[in-house]
């Protein structure tokens, strides 16, 4: 999760400063702009970094000095692992391949799970059974 949030956050602080060298205060006002669109493991990584408002802690200049000094993404999460290790502890989840998969061989919790990721949890707000909600997968799968 480190890895691919700071590589996308990476190619937007270049693609906005391109070549220029901001402020500390610059970047981590970038970072939280990036943070507030974020969903899911993306969030909880910037909520433990400092980037969204509610976040008890602030290492956010671990983060905003080296991308400045355009230093791998790698490197970073390293330092960030030894400020707090709780950030390497995020990974994400299995995705699951729907060629393949039997929905209703799916626990209920897992098929919740895939219509709160489509950001779809409010439409199977009247389901009760497990048919239900594999109906509105089988219904939303072609949109997604």
């Amino acid at each position: 999760v480190c890895l691919k949030t700071l590589k996308k956050f990476k190619t937007l602080f270049e693609e906005k400063y391109d070549g220029k060298s901001p402020s500390r205060d610059d970047t981590e006002n970038l970072f939280r702009k990036f943070c507030k669109n974020l969903k899911g493991k993306e969030e909880r990584f910037c909520y433990y970094v400092g980037g969204v408002e509610t976040s008890a802690t602030g290492i956010l200049n671990k983060i905003s000095d080296p991308i400045k000094n355009h230093l791998p993404e790698s490197l970073i999460c390293e330092k960030l692992k030894k400020a707090d290790s709780q950030i390497c502890d995020l990974k994400y989840d299995k995705s699951i391949d729907f060629a393949t998969v039997k929905l209703n061989k799916l626990k209920v919790k897992d098929l919740k799970k895939i219509l709160d990721n489509w950001g779809e949890y409010n439409a199977c707000k009247g389901c009760a059974e497990k048919s239900d909600f594999v109906k509105k997968i089988e219904e939303l799968l072609p949109k997604y």
